[in-house]
């Protein structure tokens, strides 16, 4: 049997990210239409494309607004896409928002909100609390993205520091109906976490936004701080009755993605193994249990014998210490490849399924048993660069950038390591 690593690991991140693309999973779960208006809202990196699905999908009239990341647009006729910053918010995205919160005023429990939302949305829906600024919002949204935070503790700040978020927005359309249809990109699939759940109960507290803050160091303007220790706050809680109406639906998930992925390597004889969909923690250290796992394969054909593929999904994270370029996926990688030393026959790859890791303009990287030896001969250090956090420099010295454009979805990291004999 021969087997072409680096094509097949770019046939798994296709095919994973193929399974969450909004056409193929957004029409099976459309509502059943209303008797009175129908009004499309979102935000996220995958806005446009699920608003596009709707139009394609949708039998009746509807009018609507979504938001998503620069560059993430696509071509619709009656939902307006409009396309802002991230993952630090704009007033584009600032001014979106008011137009979408604007939209649900006013309705009656005849009409229908369909709301759709996907990763990314958090920055893109951009409304701060009333004594919060923009700017505010901006410096600790940097801030956080820098600390090393989860996607699950920035998202906490974020809903106590919104008008929108944290089940704010369905709070506005009561009485009318709302279907929310969510991408996942958050480890555990939770909903509140998406877009910090614009139209979901939060069960946490201002009380812990500060301890988050307090935990990562991270100063913050006073009249910020006052805002968090007021009653105005707080978000909507489970068992809200402004939540009666609300019907939120999980319409692709990382593991649906993951599962895609390994029947692409099972077709091609290569056993595949679901390490997990919800892999959290600093980069480097889930780098280096997963060059652990690699090797014990390797070495030892435990817990199953090559030819097999690791995969694995979830959201790292990045303390930003170093003044090189590269996302959470390319330090994964160059950790993966300083943790293997260039060990033989284990070939790994890295992406984010939206086609961005971070802010650069690439997916993700490849990695091989000669990406060392290639980079030293080109003058270049893995140790080093690792340490100056720039892992988008070492791959693009070598050649190993994975770059696909936005691929309008967003179902979280996606990681796979293929181990030969």
């Amino acid at each position: 049997m021969t087997i072409d690593p680096r094509s097949l690991l770019s046939d798994m991140f296709g095919a994973a990210v193929g399974a969450a693309l909004p056409d193929k999973c957004l029409p099976l779960h459309l509502p059943a239409k209303p008797s009175g208006r129908t009004i499309v809202i979102g935000a996220g990196k995958a806005g446009g494309s699920m608003a596009k699905a709707v139009e394609d999908h949708w039998q009746g009239p509807l009018e609507g607004l979504v938001v998503t990341r620069y560059g993430h647009g696509a071509p619709c006729q009656r939902i307006e896409v409009v396309e802002a910053s991230h993952p630090v918010p704009d007033a584009a995205g600032q001014e979106a928002a008011k137009r979408i919160l604007a939209l649900v005023q006013g309705l009656t429990s005849d009409d229908l909100v369909l709301c759709l939302i996907s990763g990314g949305g958090s920055a893109l829906l951009a409304l701060p609390a009333e004594g919060v600024t923009l700017a505010d919002k901006q410096a600790v949204n940097k801030a956080l993205l820098k600390s090393g935070a989860t996607i699950s503790e920035m998202n906490c700040v974020r809903r106590h520091l919104s008008a929108i978020k944290g089940g704010r927005l369905a709070a506005a359309a009561a009485p009318a109906k709302v279907v929310t249809l969510m991408i996942s990109d958050v480890p555990g699939d939770d909903p509140c976490v998406i877009a910090s759940g614009p139209t979901v109960a939060d069960p946490t507290t201002s009380a812990e936004a500060l301890v988050i803050l307090q935990k990562y160091a991270i100063a913050v303007p006073a009249n910020v701080r006052a805002h968090l220790m007021s009653e105005a706050a707080e978000t909507l809680k489970p068992g809200d009755p402004r939540l009666a109406g609300v019907t939120n639906v999980m319409i692709a998930t990382p593991q649906m993605s993951l599962e895609a992925a390994a029947a692409v390597a099972r077709k091609a004889g290569v056993a595949p193994l679901i390490l997990a969909n919800a892999i959290e923690g600093e980069a480097r250290d889930v780098a280096l249990v997963h060059a652990a796992i690699a090797r014990q394969v390797h070495e030892f054909g435990q817990p199953l014998a090559p030819p097999c593929v690791l995969i694995s999904g979830g959201e790292t994270t990045v303390t930003v210490r170093g003044t090189g370029r590269g996302g959470r996926n390319a330090e994964f990688l160059l950790a993966l490849g300083v943790a293997l030393d260039g060990h033989p026959g284990i070939y790994a790859f890295a992406g984010d399924t939206d086609g961005i890791d971070g802010t650069e303009d690439n997916a993700g990287a490849l990695l091989g048993p000669d990406s060392l030896a290639r980079a030293t001969a080109a003058g270049v250090s893995a140790k080093a660069n690792l340490a100056n956090n720039d892992g988008y420099g070492f791959f693009a010295a070598i050649g190993d950038l994975v770059i696909t454009g936005p691929t309008l979805t967003n179902v979280n990291d996606f990681r796979a390591i293929l181990v030969l004999e």
